[in-house]
Order: C-alpha cells, then sequence, then structure tokens
C-alpha cells in the first residue's frame, strides 16, 4: 500500500495543475488502493470545491468509490503521536496533515507516499526510516 498525500489527490482530478501529468504517471505505477486520511482529504475536498466545485469533489468521490483511495480510520494513541509529530518538526512547521501521515505510516509499517511535499524527505517513519518518495 502507498500513502497518498493531499497534493497528488487534487493534481490528479485538475488538469491545470503543473504537476497533473506526472501524477498521472506515476499513477498508473502504484497498486491501488492508496491510503490517505481524513485530513488529507478534508484539505483536498475544500481545494478542489473552491477552484472546481462540486464536480471536482465528486472527482475525488469516484476515486474512493472505485477503491482507488482508501481513508485511514485514526485509533487510540494516535492523535496523542499527531501531536508529538507537530511538536518535533514544529521548525518546518508540520502541519496537521502531514502529522497525520506519518502516524498512518507508523502505524501500518509504510514508507512508501506519493506526494508533492518535499518535507516527507525530512520526515522520519519512527524517527529513523526516511520515506520513499513517489513520483
Amino acid at each position: 500500500m502507498t500513502l497518498c498525500d493531499t497534493g497528488p489527490l487534487i493534481a490528479l482530478i485538475d488538469k491545470a495543475e503543473a504537476s497533473h501529468e506526472r501524477c498521472k504517471a506515476a499513477l498508473s505505477s502504484l497498486t491501488p488502493p492508496l491510503i490517505t486520511t481524513w485530513a488529507c482529504l478534508t484539505e483536498a475536498m475544500y481545494m478542489l470545491g473552491r477552484f472546481h466545485g462540486f464536480k471536482g469533489q465528486a472527482a475525488l468521490w469516484e476515486l474512493i468509490e472505485n477503491e482507488v483511495l482508501i481513508i485511514h480510520e485514526h485509533q487510540g494513541m494516535e492523535s496523542k503521536r499527531m501531536c508529538q509529530l507537530m511538536e518535533k518538526y514544529s521548525d518546518l512547521p508540520m502541519d496537521f496533515a502531514d502529522a497525520s501521515l506519518v502516524t498512518v505510516a507508523e502505524v501500518l509499517n509504510l514508507v512508501r507516499i506519493f506526494t508533492l511535499d518535499s518535507d516527507f524527505k525530512i520526515y522520519r517513519v519512527n524517527q529513523t526510516i526516511p520515506f520513499e518518495v513517489v513520483p
């Protein structure tokens, strides 16, 4: 499974995005489903709705309906871990969506992430393991 950040979700749907073709090509090399968090989905829904109305949001819902994208349900102590990560990386600063993805990576033992965010070259899974950034 591959984690999926907000940026590629927007770029896959918004043909005007500079990274649209690159993200489409990267998606074809990944095995579905991609996994994201409610925080990333919320960001993507907001941006797609703002620039494309419900048509953009419907395209994102379609990725979920077709099981190309699944949403991780945070459990137990994950919220505490997100807070710890945001404090640790406060010099960047780390946002909530990024903290949610790093936490999921730790919980599910994942290192591959589909992102346009260069911060994932700095973040570490379990404080030591670098992410494998796609594209």
